[in-house]
């Protein structure tokens, strides 16, 4: 049995039924077998090219005309708006305007479930299922679609039913009634205009009362063109005709449709607010990149390298007085704490990285790396920042987004500015500190707390494999790290040794970064990046 799925993108249905005018305010809902079908039949001609209905498109809407589906309709609510459209005629001055009614149903996020109790064959079947997927608007065209083919056997959701009414039954309490348009069964359309040709043939042919003599030959030819031409030759070309021919002919209602009773569920179109329809969020994120400048543009005016743990926290505590505009709305990935205010486990939050791509001494980038991903509401705090300042600077520091998606993305950035992200990023067995590691506990001479063991609790807790440590000396390419800021602010703790290391690390396969570990590794501290050949 083909079965539709259609959602609303844009949360709302337009149609109005047929037999009523639009300032009536009346919404066809569920959408009428009739005008069903003829969409179907406009997406072939559209989407598929059709310059006629071919023989499988025959077999499939002679099909679907033969019997009423059944629905499942998603909850409603009965909306308008008023538009007063410009007539072209001018009045004291002034064109005149006309009160027009646009009635719709809101449907929000919810699908309309419609299914035909008839079998197709396969190529009908599979005909169906793209003109269901090519379908762009069903109603008036902004009454815009997406629709998808379930399998037969796929139950029908419980809620929200609407069928047709047989005779002699009556469903229980909690129905309504109403009217729907519906294609006429193709054999009872068949012998139904058969008569009806035939008896205004005989018509045609009789002599009037008027001229007292049959009509001539040519005269009666004519007549019969025109009889013909007024029946279309079976259902499928009474789908085909449009409102204008139809009523040139003095038909009532569209030939082939016929007016069915259904029952739907009570409240299935209730009278309401209209709700917004809901839309789909930004996918989560695993960082983004943030370039830094100052007002005059002066490279020369960025803060150094050495405060790189300052700029972070800077940063940080701009982001999170973005999250619901200071109302304290919960974003752990940014936070680093729970709902209940418990600090989070296994560094997968946020990670800001002030970092120097141009190798002058100055930080000019920020990365924000999130293992666990970004959410909406984090991007959008991102986002919305667009200073940042730094202690005995010349003032604030413009902050601009300059890219954003997976580390992947990062990795494949052009030029200089891929290769010096590939520093910070990897692969590679041999990783060597940008930054100073600071222990995060009290240093041993033996046990767990040795330097070694320290950092490689460090590398176990982030699921990195260990690796042999080797302690740098200072020297002049160490030495800049020696003059870092190692201590955060005032209320965040303290390193329990406040001083820095400058480390080498080993692993036995390639690892991928960032590397971050010890003491304020989450504010760029302990960053490693890949070790240049010696």
């Amino acid at each position: 049995m083909p079965t539709l799925v259609l959602r609303f993108p844009g949360g709302l249905y337009h149609a109005t039924p047929s037999g009523h005018h639009v300032n009536e305010g009346i919404v066809e809902w569920p959408p009428s077998p009739w005008r069903l079908t003829r969409a179907l039949l406009a997406c072939g001609y559209t989407t598929q090219r059709w310059d006629e209905v071919p023989p499988v498109g025959r077999r499939l809407f002679e099909a679907l005309s033969g019997c009423l589906p059944e629905y499942r309709l998603p909850p409603a609510a009965l909306g308008h708006s008023r538009h007063y459209m410009p007539t072209a005629v001018l009045e004291k001055g002034r064109e005149k305007t006309t009160l027009v009614l646009d009635t719709f149903a809101d449907v929000g996020d919810g699908q309309l479930w419609v299914r035909w109790p008839v079998a197709l064959d396969d190529e009908a079947s599979a005909l169906f299922t793209t003109l269901v997927e090519h379908l762009g608007y069903l109603g008036r065209s902004e009454s815009w679609v997406i629709g998808r083919t379930v399998a037969a056997d796929t139950p029908l959701p419980d809620q929200g039913r609407a069928f047709p009414h047989l005779d002699g039954e009556r469903p229980a309490r909690g129905f309504e009634q109403l009217t729907l348009t519906a294609p006429e069964d193709p054999s009872l359309y068949a012998g139904w205009r058969k008569q009806e040709v035939e008896g205004a043939m005989e018509a045609a042919a009789a002599p009037t009362e008027a001229m007292g003599k049959a009509p001539s030959k040519a005269a009666l030819k004519k007549k019969q063109q025109q009889i013909e031409e007024s029946y279309p030759l079976d259902v499928l070309a009474c789908l085909q005709c449009d409102t204008s021919w139809w009523k040139q002919r003095k038909w009532s209602q569209a030939p082939g449709s016929r007016r069915v009773l259904y029952w739907r569920e009570a409240g299935a179109l209730e009278v309401g607010p209209a709700s917004a329809p809901k839309r789909p969020g930004p996918a989560p994120i695993e960082c983004m990149l943030f370039a830094l400048t100052t007002p005059s543009g002066a490279r020369s005016a960025l803060p150094t390298t050495a405060r790189t743990l300052p700029q972070a926290e800077l940063l940080h505590k701009a982001l999170v007085s973005k999250l619901g505009f200071g109302e304290g709305t919960q974003c752990p990935e940014l936070t680093g704490r729970s709902e209940d205010g418990a600090p989070l486990k296994g560094h997968r939050h946020a990670h800001v990285l002030p970092i120097d791509l141009d190798d002058d001494g100055h930080l000019d980038h920020i990365v924000l790396y999130v293992p666990q991903k970004l959410g909406a509401l984090a991007q959008h705090a991102a986002r919305s920042v667009k200073r940042t300042y730094t202690k005995g600077g010349v003032g604030e520091l413009q902050v601009a987004l300059a890219g954003q998606g997976a580390l992947s993305d990062l990795r494949s950035l052009p030029g200089v500015l891929g290769d010096s992200i590939g520093r910070l990023l990897g692969p590679s067995r041999e990783w060597r500190s940008a930054t100073p590691f600071v222990v995060p506990r009290h240093l041993k001479k033996r046990g767990a707390n040795t330097l070694e063991g320290q950092v490689n609790a460090e590398l176990a807790a982030r699921g990195l494999p260990a690796a042999a440590v080797e302690v740098l000396p200072w020297n002049g390419d160490t030495a800049p790290l020696r003059h870092f800021v190692r201590r955060r602010g005032d209320r965040a703790p303290q390193p329990v040794l406040d001083a820095a290391f400058v480390l080498r690390l080993s692993f036995e396969e390639p690892v991928a970064g960032p590397i971050c570990l010890g003491y304020a590794s989450h504010f760029g501290l302990g960053r490693f990046e890949v070790a240049t050949a010696e």
